[in-house]
């Protein structure tokens, strides 16, 4: 007679099994260990942690430079002469980056909150490398070439940095259980002591974090100003091809107060708006005129840049992925745009009653018109018929000529400096990128009667931030966009935030005490309470659990034969002790067979 008596039953461990499979290709049972994790494999995961935050602060940042996308394209078309939407690419391939190594980083931590040894893949590591090295150029390329696109993350940081404080509450919050969790498996007080103190040095300083906080959002109801006006950026780009009258009847749409365009002037003398150097990003001139599509604008004479269509390539580029939402009759419209000359513009704007800030660009000094431009640009503004007082003038060159020729023209400068020196010159406006202008000094020159706009602001919160910042006017690509915010997207008083944030700390720090006694609850009623409160086979069965899996001996596991009278068995004759007493039990990963049990056969 047989008796089958089961002498050790393993669970399957699908979630273990896919931890040590996919971050270490260790899928078999006996591949695991709970062994202390190498010199090397440490320094892999600083490695992989390092690649994480270098990623999440360049993702973050080209995510808040969607404001900007525009720009970075318009600078690579400078510089290559082709036109194509950079930005794209570029945030498909960070956004894909980073999700890999978040991946991985979660992979890495389960690792630790189970006790077992990290062993990363030949190929994760290649992974990890190729997405460090790729982060670090494209970050040195943009502190070569883009820096001051650096500022939009500190910008951003005052519209959301009170959220972001609040989110990385809940991180901590949560990696509590993991800090706990380790605290309570070692057995070095030391390892105890540098982690509790790293770990309450990481807390202490996130919840003092709001002190450094600033926000112009963190104000007074009361004192918020009015709305900035909106000015339309070459008209509604979004909406229509850029400069053409399409575009800002478009913006008229929107309740734009004016427009912000570029005057250039033609080898006849007739000022046109266009803001390339050339014609062949705007309009069809190297299909009507090939073999001069790479002369500057200026050298066309009024007559051929009539005979140009300056739509088709709206529909063609698509360059804010807008046009696919513009009906039949706006496409038909767009699609039959020719260059628009200056006098149109102004005489539309007479009638509308809105404001023209005139950027202008000097013609090559072999144009007929390179020391007469301003002469012939301002014969036009005063012959359109518009009040002087709706056109910003920006150009410095014979300021003081234009002002006595049109005392009534807004004299704008696109260069920042001191009051004193503005006011000697006579500057009653200053137009400059959002970046140039903190919010100390939008208070000053609004004390010093000094009007100010900023471009270009695309974003809702940067415009919730420029609006609590008193900034009495913005330029805008997207004028469609900043209708639809009536009011700044937040705004609360200090009193309000305080509240929050104190709110947010004792409600983290209390989830935390709650997660510390939870994980070390048998620590701490061992400590404090008698020994001898405790079953003895706890205090084996902890004592074998807490050993170091270093000092267990390798599970043995004998097989006990006895003849039995009868054929029959007694199980209380076998045993599943070694010699070593319950070190067989410390260690089961490391059994040289996976399979679900281990059965024997007495006979």
């Amino acid at each position: 007679m047989v008796k089958h008596q089961p002498l050790q039953v393993y669970e399957r461990q699908l979630c273990l099994s896919c931890l040590t499979g996919i971050y270490g290709c260790r899928w078999k049972r006996y591949q695991r260990s709970h062994d202390d994790t190498t010199k090397w494999e440490r320094m892999w995961f600083l490695i992989l942690s390092c690649t994480f935050f270098l990623l999440l602060v360049w993702f973050y940042f080209w995510w808040e430079a969607h404001n900007d996308y525009n720009e970075f394209n318009w600078f690579l078309y400078n510089r290559s002469g082709d036109w194509s939407d950079g930005s794209v690419p570029i945030l498909a391939a960070t956004a894909a980056g980073f999700m890999y190594i978040v991946f991985l980083m979660v992979l890495a931590l389960c690792h630790v909150a189970v006790g077992q040894q990290l062993n990363l893949h030949w190929l994760h590591k290649i992974g990890v490398t190729a997405v460090l090295v790729t982060t670090v150029i494209a970050v040195m390329s943009v502190e070569q070439l883009w820096r001051e696109e650096w500022d939009i993350v500190l910008i951003s940081l005052q519209a959301k940095g009170p959220f972001l404080h609040i989110g990385a509450l809940a991180v901590m919050t949560v990696l509590a259980w993991l800090v706990a969790g380790q605290f309570a498996r070692s057995e070095k007080t030391g390892f105890q002591a540098v982690l509790l103190l790293v770990y309450a040095c990481a807390l202490l300083a996130l919840y003092l974090v709001p002190l450094a906080i600033t926000s112009p959002c963190l104000m007074e109801r009361s004192s918020l100003s009015p709305r900035p006006e909106v000015i339309g950026r070459r008209g509604a780009p979004m909406l229509a091809p850029e400069n053409t009258l399409m575009s800002f009847r478009k913006a008229l749409q929107q309740k734009v107060r004016g427009w912000e365009v570029d005057v250039t002037i033609s080898l006849d003398g007739v000022p046109f708006l266009m803001r390339d150097r050339t014609l062949r990003r705007t309009t069809n001139v190297e299909w009507v005129f090939p073999e001069r599509q790479f002369e500057d604008a200026a050298m066309f004479n009024w007559t051929d840049l009539k005979a140009l269509n300056a739509g088709q390539w709206f529909l063609k580029d698509d360059p804010f992925w807008t046009a696919h939402q513009l009906s039949q009759k706006d496409l038909a419209q767009a699609d039959n745009q020719s260059v628009c000359s200056l006098r149109e513009l102004l005489q539309l704007a007479a009638r509308n009653n809105r404001s023209v800030l005139l950027t202008l660009r000097r013609p090559p000094e072999e144009h007929p018109f390179h020391d007469g431009w301003i002469n012939a640009t301002l014969d036009t503004v005063l012959q359109s018929g518009i009040q002087q007082e709706l056109v910003m003038w920006t150009p410095h060159t014979d300021r003081q000529l234009v002002r006595r020729m049109a005392p009534g023209l807004q004299q704008t400068s696109a260069v920042k400096a001191s009051v004193e020196a503005l006011r000697q010159e006579g500057i009653v406006k200053l137009s400059l990128r959002y970046n140039q202008a903190s919010p100390r000094e939008i208070r000053a020159f609004s004390a010093s009667n000094i009007s100010l706009n900023l471009f270009t602001v695309n974003e809702p919160w940067l415009f919730s931030v420029l609006w609590c910042s008193g900034v009495p006017s913005v330029s805008s690509d997207a004028p469609h966009i900043l209708k639809k915010v009536p009011y700044p997207i937040w705004l609360m008083t200090p009193d309000e935030y305080c509240l929050v944030w104190i709110t947010s700390d004792l409600v983290s720090f209390s989830l935390i005490i709650g997660i510390f006694v939870l994980q070390n609850y048998h620590m701490i009623r061992w400590r404090l309470g008698s020994i001898r409160s405790y079953n003895p086979e706890q205090i084996m069965l902890s004592a074998a659990v807490r050993r170091s899996s270093r000092d267990v001996n390798i599970m043995k596991e004998k097989l006990i034969f006895s003849e039995i009278n009868n054929g029959v068995g007694s199980a209380e004759e076998l045993s599943l002790c070694g010699d070593h007493g319950y070190d067989g039990y410390a260690n089961e990963a490391i059994t040289p067979f996976d399979q679900p049990s281990l059965k024997m056969h007495v006979h």
